[in-house]
């Protein structure tokens, strides 16, 4: 496996933010972390990063903690979060220099550069960017490290149509290579076209852990859309 996570719960305040949750994940497998705002996505992905504080009875990345590992273990991971802030005056370049700098080793820069559209950006400051091309240039910063793993936060969130079917496109050629992902979406036609596995989560809890087929069969619904409403509880909302 290429992350074992067993029984992980997050308290935050009096407040129980994730509770028991249990998932684990091959070499070129993605699972899709769903649920409604507040429902423990992104205190899970926290905690299983080791930024957010944690009681588990198992957690492993690439077969090691990323707690006590963390400088080993994230040589090989790689994190895009919803909102990546880069400094004022930093172009495409420098911040491909940034990140680069942190690894030991390092995928081709001008083959990412190129495979996510962004040849000929180098110089232009990243601010400057639109914000498609700020979330690929994310996405590529995450791939810099040519992880075994990568965590992607609300991938396409902002991205049009042609864009959002373009990362698609580069991440599955990426999962044919082994490529393991961990990704939260409120698109469920990206999870669809990404995932293998869901996790929904409501108030910190798992309510469903399966296949897309097996999420639609299990609410008795047509379509993962409808699936997902049913058991996020969210139904009574649409």
């Amino acid at each position: 496996m290429i992350l074992t996570v067993k029984n992980l719960s997050v308290t935050i305040g009096t407040k129980k933010a994730v509770d028991n949750i249990s998932f684990s994940i091959k070499p070129g497998e993605v699972i899709g972390l769903l649920g409604a705002n507040g429902a423990g996505k992104s205190s899970t992905i926290a905690a299983v990063l080791g930024i957010e504080k944690s009681n588990y009875e198992e957690l492993t990345m690439l077969g090691k903690s990323p707690i006590l590992h963390r400088k080993e273990v994230f040589q090989e991971v790689g994190v895009q979060f919803q909102e990546t802030n880069f400094q004022d005056k930093l172009t495409v370049r420098e911040a491909c220099e940034q990140w680069e700098s942190l690894y030991k080793q390092t995928a081709d820069v001008h083959l990412l550069l190129q495979t996510f559209g962004l040849v000929g950006k180098e110089t232009q400051l990243v601010k400057s960017l639109s914000g498609g091309e700020r979330q690929r240039l994310a996405v590529l910063l995450a791939l810099i490290s040519n992880p075994k793993l990568v965590f992607l936060d609300e991938l396409t969130t902002g991205l049009d149509t042609k864009a959002r079917r373009m990362l698609w496109k580069q991440l599955l050629a990426m999962k044919e290579k082994g490529l393991a992902i961990v990704l939260t979406s409120h698109y469920m036609d990206e999870v669809e076209a990404l995932c293998n596995e869901i996790l929904i989560l409501k108030e910190g809890t798992t309510v469903f852990h399966g296949t897309i087929q097996e999420a639609i069969s299990a609410s008795e619904k047509a379509t993962l859309e409808d699936a997902y409403l049913h058991f996020a509880g969210q139904e009574e909302w649409v």
